[in-house]
């Protein structure tokens, strides 16, 4: 296979999210709504261009990554800005070949060399662990309802970039949307049957999980 990953661009939105949607379609909901998140963001104040990438399969995108601003709020209300992935997705029929594997890699070099304090995400702590991320608590970072959540996930980029820090992190309202905005766009693709599967409650559990380890 003919790898390259690069930054994603307005040539690619298209292909993007017929590949999101494919990724995420009845995953985590009936549906999905990921593909209206990477379309929306693009031009939210949050979204950020030089930290998107596209990962192409034999000159054929295959998947995405998308960064976003994001901060973490101290007890003493000072902000510390950091930055978020996601949504991140691979097409379904290259899934455990390691692509996702190298285009998270490549984008957390990306974060190293621009000089991001620190990346903040949400997710299952063994898709992330591997690549050094931590649950929240182990840095004294909650969520905003100050409760500690096994979903959260940070990982410092460089040594002491959390050091004395402790708050709640905060996440970019670009990536929220409602069911109504969703369907709306989802009306620009395909067809796709809506059906509940058990992911979809694993995410849910997932969602509450606290961490009290």
């Amino acid at each position: 296979m003919n790898i390259i990953i690069r930054n994603e661009e307005k040539s690619d939105y298209k292909r993007v999210e017929e590949v999101a949607r494919e990724a995420f379609w009845n995953l985590y909901i009936p549906g999905a709504m990921e593909h209206y998140i990477v379309h929306k963001i693009r031009d939210h104040k949050d979204f950020i261009k030089e930290l998107t990438f596209v990962i192409e399969v034999n000159g054929k995108i295959e998947g995405a990554i998308f960064y976003t601003h994001s901060k973490i709020i101290g007890k003493d209300g000072v902000e510390y800005k950091t930055v978020s992935f996601g949504p991140v997705f691979i097409s379904p029929e290259f899934h455990r070949m390691g692509l996702g594997r190298k285009l998270i890699t490549y984008s957390i070099e990306q974060c190293k060399k621009l000089g991001y304090r620190a990346i903040t995400t949400l997710g299952y702590p063994y898709h992330y662990n591997p690549y050094g991320f931590l649950g929240g608590k182990k840095y004294n970072i909650a969520m905003g309802d100050m409760n500690f959540y096994k979903g959260l996930l940070v990982l410092p980029l460089y040594d002491g970039a959390l050091d004395n820090i402790s708050g709640y992190a905060e996440f970019s309202q670009g990536l929220e949307a409602t069911l109504e905005e969703v369907e709306e766009f989802d009306k620009n693709f395909p067809p796709k049957e809506k059906c509940i599967q058990e992911s979809q409650k694993e995410y849910e559990k997932a969602c509450v999980q606290l961490d009290n380890d």
